[in-house]
């Protein structure tokens, strides 16, 4: 019996930091940006939150007609957010944000919710699990926060900074489960559910 032919990788995002971590598991894939609004619901939770933008994103993908063309393709998709004492923070997009961001970081615990959705264009059947990762900040004094901004100009990332660089300096302590869940994209949720669909790294 000939063997059907493997699933084609498709990254519903556009961002250079989960680009950059998938690359990692040495599986061909593309890009393709996903047209959705972010907008938080009123009284919307953080985890359902998440959950909703993850799979929006890969369903507007699936959706594109224009740009998926083939059905053997698996759509992954991710989204993130961060919350401080419940409170859901986005991304800063100016120094100002960022500044007060850090400051409030400051001495504190900062959870990061990362959701993975991997969505199979055939069947439109999906997978959907939700990463967290804790981040404890030592105190910062003002000085350490402008010149860490002025460094690494972290304004398009959720928490107003990059861990897999400098940002790693303004830590206590991490503690989760997977690592890469803080940068965009959890990669041993991701392999697993990949696993699942007769797809390895390492054959």
């Amino acid at each position: 019996m000939q063997k059907a032919p493997q699933k084609q990788l498709v990254l519903a995002s556009s961002s250079p930091y989960r680009k950059s971590l998938l690359e990692r598991l040495q599986i061909p894939f593309e890009c393709h940006s996903p047209d959705i609004d972010e907008s938080p619901f009123d009284g919307e939770s953080a985890e359902n939150l998440v959950k909703r933008l993850t799979i929006s994103k890969a369903q507007a993908v699936q959706a594109d007609k224009l740009t998926i063309n083939d059905i053997n393709k698996l759509i992954i998709a991710s989204d993130q957010v961060a919350v401080l004492n419940q409170q859901i923070l986005g991304k800063p997009l100016n120094n100002q944000n960022a500044i007060q961001q850090l400051k409030n970081f400051s001495g504190n615990k900062v959870s990061f919710l990362t959701g993975l959705c991997v969505l199979n264009q055939q069947t439109l059947n999906f997978q959907y699990e939700l990463n967290q990762y804790h981040v404890y900040f030592r105190k910062l004094t003002i000085r350490e926060i402008e010149n860490y901004i002025r460094i690494e100009q972290p304004l398009d990332c959720a928490g107003s900074f990059k861990c897999e660089g400098l940002g790693i300096s303004l830590f206590e302590k991490m503690e989760g489960e997977d690592p890469n869940s803080l940068i965009g994209l959890p990669l041993i949720s991701l392999c697993r559910l990949l696993r699942q669909h007769q797809i390895n790294p390492l054959g």
